[in-house]
């Protein structure tokens, strides 16, 4: 389940960035005292009061006219609406309200989404600093200074306890995101899936603006398909709807539960392909890679097996990928999608037994000794997987400097040979633990 979403919006140079680096504990935004710098919208996972949440900062807004930069706001506000569980509307304490704070705000408060009010850069407060932020009635103001972390608990409270009344519901269809280039034939197959046309298709790159969710079953299961807009290169995202789009569509994947990154074959897997899968890998997603078009490919005996092999190279990062060669147009192979993403599914949302699990950690360390460093050997005492989805097993070991990356690569690999784990990816922490 995908954890709640909590968007930063405002004007320029509010300090929508320095706030985001404070919340999710480690420098990610770029911040700099002029507005615009925040290219790209990112994201991070972090947690408050024991309470895990996805915090947002958007950005792409440049100051060109006042025209242009009051449509890049709407359009970042629009999509926080959109996509978020909670909004914190940031305003500037020291410049003081402006009329595109006001509009902003009226948006906000005719939306049915949860607004929490941010007047930062107020490093010391007083009544005066904040009682003209009222007057955009969206309740009371929450004055904080990012930059030296004060007011953030209070903004973070809040906030979770939004969480707590408005919790993230899910209807219990597996949630399925087609994603990829544009001109993939992400459209094609999203049709074919559901028997129906529902999405236009044509030849023209870019048909597919939002990410449109369509609820649908098959062989008695219940299934969400997502159909979201190409993601191409950034320096070719020209477009100002095209880059919300990207942004919808990476969002898509982020509450997807299994994703189906499409590959045109007659292409072959591009630098942008790689970019997209691994984007999947790192959102923790079980996939099923399409390869597209396959009737357009010349073929022999040995095609697929070069396919696979230029896949095995490019995709090292995630060797667990399931791989299928289809034609959306045709429909060759496409029934097996279904079968296929069932599959991932269940190997994402598997258990180990930690009997088990810690029967076959002993058994890899017998038949490969742990390194050792200075005379010291790593012992691993213990080991359980805390979570499904992606799967993550906690290790507990007497040094964790002892533990070379190259051994928790065989320790994976030992825990994929002897589970099923094909098609989604599994994560190793590792923790120290006192001998005694």
């Amino acid at each position: 389940m995908a954890n709640p979403l909590l968007a930063i919006v405002g004007r320029p140079n509010v300090g929508k960035s320095t706030f985001f680096n404070k919340v999710a504990g480690r420098k990610i935004s770029i911040t700099e005292d002029r507005p615009g710098v925040t290219r790209d919208r990112l994201y991070a996972d972090a947690e408050w009061r024991g309470k895990p949440f996805t915090i947002v900062d958007t950005g792409g807004i440049e100051m060109r006219s006042d025209d242009v930069m009051w449509r890049e706001i709407k359009k970042q506000a629009e999509v926080a609406v959109d996509t978020a569980d909670v909004i914190l509307f940031f305003v500037d304490g020291k410049q003081g309200l402006t009329s595109s704070d006001y509009d902003v705000a009226d948006m906000l408060r005719r939306s049915e989404k949860t607004v929490i009010l941010v007047v930062n850069k107020v490093d010391e407060y007083s009544e005066d600093k904040v009682f003209e932020f009222y007057s955009l009635g969206l309740g009371e103001p929450y004055p904080v200074s990012a930059e030296h972390g004060t007011g953030i608990g209070d903004v973070l409270d809040e906030a979770v306890s939004w969480f707590e009344k408005n919790p993230v519901t899910e209807d219990g269809s597996i949630k399925i995101a087609v994603t990829g280039k544009p001109n993939a034939g992400k459209s094609s197959l999203v049709n074919r899936l559901l028997g129906f046309e529902r999405s236009i298709v044509t030849d023209v790159a870019g048909t597919t603006r939002d990410a449109i969710d369509t609820k649908f079953s098959y062989n008695g299961k219940e299934y969400t398909i997502i159909d979201t807009a190409g993601i191409r290169k950034k320096s070719k995202v020209e477009d100002d709807v095209e880059y919300y789009s990207v942004m919808r569509a990476f969002d898509a994947v982020r509450r997807a539960d299994v994703c189906v990154p499409v590959v045109d074959c007659t292409e072959g897997l591009t630098e942008q392909d790689t970019k997209i899968i691994g984007y999947v890998h790192e959102q923790g997603k079980p996939s099923v890679i399409a390869m597209n078009k396959w009737d357009l490919v010349e073929k022999d005996a040995n095609t697929i097996n070069g396919f696979e092999k230029k896949l095995r190279e490019d995709l090292k990062f995630m060797d667990y990928f399931k791989s299928l060669y289809i034609s959306a147009k045709t429909g060759l192979r496409t029934e097996k999608i279904l079968s296929l993403v069932d599959e991932v599914y269940a190997h994402t949302n598997f258990r180990v037994p930690t009997g088990t699990l810690n029967d076959v950690i002993s058994d890899a360390a017998r038949t490969n000794e742990p390194p050792s460093y200075n005379g010291r050997r790593l012992k691993i005492y213990y080991s359980s997987q805390v979570s499904v989805a992606p799967p993550i097993f906690v290790l507990f070991v007497n040094s964790v400097d002892l533990l070379h990356f190259s051994y928790q690569r065989f320790l994976e690999n030992t825990i994929r040979k002897n589970f099923d784990f094909s098609g989604t990816p599994i994560k190793i922490v590792i923790r120290e633990r006192n001998e005694k």
